[in-house]
């Protein structure tokens, strides 16, 4: 019987969106980086890689087309070695992996290159096409809300305090922090090397840097409760029953990253004498109204478990995509999540969210630590914009 497993990963460390280091970095460049150390982690040759996935919420703005072919190119590999880009939103990363393993699953493939990757220092700006389509518009409004919307939604429909949102922020915060001082990032990341653009408060001048990012650098160590509570919120306007709550202090930061894994089959990995990180099982996606798509993986983990035979408590580890504290508490409690068991290094809140890398990057960390902690099974969920929800199961080797 034929198994994907997992034998490497690596990514950069992820820089924060417009001010941080990698605020000129096209994303071939990010996820290149990720590639060449993924594939030199694994011991393999570039032109032993059969395919390159890289998942892409937003690929269309620095890159042009199809970001995985560009960055199996900006990463060294043959020429040989194709790549297909995958766009599921902020899922894009977790598809990626998921659709390598089913390669190697069902078309007799050896070995997989997959992960995810955004710049959105390079995209998400100005030059963003927000066209919408008039039918899509009409029938389906909720599909063109700004995603803070549908976080403000979530908190007002399903009783989401405020206090609750700054809770778990800082909470992320505080864990990250902890990690990071422990080195529990350490094994996943790879240091790199670019050039930064800086603005001149003064003059408006920009200027150039080389700059070396070794940390993800958005945790704020320094946070408190007093700090996160006195934050106003981003919408200013809330409903006669609810007040809005959602602030830059308990959401997700806007960030630039990329992460790649080296996934093979069984007796590939046997035959090159490698241990594997973890094994691929499964994964499961579901539909909800697009107005609080934060709350898709309270729908596409029950799915998930009941695949498998699986309940709840037997899942050592969860990695909830933090795109707002109202949506990850509200999943994490009505899943019925042990909180010790939920993104316990933090989530993206804390160490940043480039969409598509994110749940790339929540699957080599879930299996990193997941070996720490001596767990069986991991899940990576991740809620997607448009109403969808993902979640993939791994078993630690």
């Amino acid at each position: 019987m034929r198994e994907a497993v997992i034998v490497s990963t690596a990514r950069t460390p992820i820089g924060r969106a417009y001010r941080g280091a990698f605020n000129d970095a096209p994303g071939p460049d990010l996820a290149g980086h990720a590639i060449v150390h993924a594939v030199r982690r694994a011991g393999i040759e570039g032109s032993d890689v059969e395919d390159v996935l890289l998942g892409c919420a937003m690929p269309q703005g620095s890159t042009g087309f199809n970001v995985a072919r560009q960055s199996a190119l900006r990463s060294g590999l043959p020429v040989e070695v194709p790549g297909m880009t995958i766009d599921r939103q902020c899922a894009s990363g977790l598809m990626a992996l998921a659709t390598g393993a089913k390669q190697i699953l069902d078309d007799d493939m050896s070995v997989v290159v997959a992960g995810g990757v955004e710049s959105i220092s390079l995209v998400q700006n100005e030059r963003m096409n927000n066209a919408e389509a008039p039918w899509l518009s009409q029938h389906f409004p909720g599909l063109y809300l700004p995603m803070l919307n549908t976080a403000e939604i979530v908190a007002e429909r399903y009783d989401v305090s405020r206090d609750r949102q700054d809770e778990f922020a800082f909470q992320s915060q505080q864990r990250t922090a902890a990690a990071q001082e422990a080195g529990r990032f350490d094994d996943e990341i790879v240091p790199m090397e670019s050039v930064q653009l800086i603005r001149d408060k003064v003059t408006g001048d920009v200027s150039e840097h080389t700059v070396t990012l070794r940390a993800d650098e958005g945790n704020r160590p320094a946070t408190t409760i007093e700090g996160l509570s006195s934050l106003r919120p981003v919408l200013p306007d809330g409903t006669a029953s609810h007040r809005s709550s959602v602030t830059a202090g308990n959401s997700s930061q806007l960030s630039d990253g990329a992460s790649a894994s080296v996934l093979m089959e069984v007796r590939e990995a046997e035959r090159r004498n490698l241990t594997p990180l973890g094994v691929y099982r499964g994964m499961a996606v579901a539909g909800c109204e697009p107005d609080e798509m934060g709350v898709g993986p309270i729908y596409a983990v029950p799915k998930l478990l009941k695949s498998h035979g699986l309940a709840v408590d037997d899942i050592g580890l969860w990695e909830i995509n933090e795109a707002f504290a109202s949506q990850a508490v509200y999943c994490r409690d009505y899943l019925g999540l042990d909180p010790e068991r939920v993104n316990v290094n933090g989530g993206a809140i804390s160490v940043g969210h480039p969409y598509g890398m994110t749940g790339a990057r929540s699957v080599g960390h879930a299996l990193l630590e997941g070996k720490r902690r001596g767990s069986r099974y991991v899940v990576v969920t991740m809620c997607i914009g448009g109403g969808m929800g993902a979640a993939g199961l791994f078993e630690i080797a």
